[in-house]
């Protein structure tokens, strides 16, 4: 199962009610982080999590609102005793930005890696976590992220034995693509049934709506979205800024076949984004108006 927490739901500024943006999901006891604006610290803690599980964290882009919280982030994960390398994903320059940000945050007790985005689609597989950073169309470079946990399929004894599997490899096949006995080796097709339903969660913020976010939102369990304006009449503020309304943000779900979609990143002229929840739910039945907090647990079907 996966766990899934909105820490910060305002776009541009921090609100009295409304931190900046910023996601958290935690898989088996690893935590990977989506954005860090300000006020991410203070957010984590209110949802009842601890920093140091924290290994990967991914950046949309650089703009201030998403990147701002960054290194005291990282300095509260050393003073909870992490000592393990973090991996920071993000477009091309992540590792000349974050360096330049760090600082104010010297001598971390861990190693931080970088991963950056280069190509409009990539796959990268941590931690259990298969992500699928995606360019979407802001006015800098800027990427979604799809994570996918896969679900592999059930042990099948019978297939196991006719495949001729020694009974001391089925267990690490359960677990591993591979074992060796006695110089052989053994896959774990040979002894596994089709991969099962796993679960997926897609998060994009700081885009108009294009092909790429459609495509990778595609049947996910739950879409987090922007929605920087809530009424129509914002069209034409929404797309010089390079952003979403309520409207284009619910039509991409429903074209998307999402199971669900939050609605995140909204605009400081937005000041009561649930007034808008019945005319999100009229475009998208299963829309939800997100905020700082909104969390849940996506169990395997």
């Amino acid at each position: 199962m996966l766990d899934v927490s909105l820490l910060g739901t305002a776009g541009t500024m921090p609100l009295k009610h409304r931190r900046l943006s910023s996601a958290y999901f935690r898989l088996n006891g690893k935590g990977l982080l989506m954005d860090c604006g300000e006020g991410t610290q203070v957010a984590l803690r209110e949802c009842g999590y601890n920093f140091k599980p924290c290994g990967v964290i991914c950046f949309t882009h650089f703009h201030a609102d998403h990147i701002s919280g960054l290194p005291g982030f990282l300095l509260s994960m050393g003073n909870e005793g992490r000592t393990e390398p973090v991996t920071v994903i993000g477009p091309a320059g992540v590792e000349e930005i974050v360096n330049s940000l760090l600082i104010i945050a010297p001598e971390l007790p861990f190693e931080v890696k970088f991963i950056p985005v280069l190509q409009s689609v990539e796959y990268i597989d941590i931690d259990g976590y298969h992500i699928t950073a995606f360019r979407v169309k802001h006015n800098v470079n800027c990427y979604g992220y799809r994570l996918d946990i896969r679900r592999p399929g059930k042990f099948n004894t019978q297939k196991a034995k006719q495949n001729g599997v020694p009974l001391e490899a089925w267990s690490t096949l359960q677990k591993n693509p591979s074992a060796v006995i006695d110089g052989r080796i053994y896959t774990a097709d040979m002894v596994l049934d089709s991969e099962r339903e796993g679960i997926s969660v897609t998060y994009c913020t700081d885009t108009r709506p294009c092909t790429n976010l459609t495509q990778q939102a595609t049947f996910c369990d739950l879409l987090i979205c922007e929605g920087m304006y809530g009424d129509d009449d914002k069209l034409d503020k929404a797309q010089k800024s390079m952003h979403m309304t309520f409207r284009e943000a619910c039509e991409t779900a429903s074209f998307a076949d999402a199971k669900r979609l939050w609605l995140t990143h909204f605009s400081p002229s937005l000041s009561h984004p649930e007034e808008f929840e019945d005319f999100a739910k009229s475009l998208f039945p299963h829309a939800e108006i997100g905020f700082d907090g909104l969390s849940d647990t996506i169990k395997f079907k």
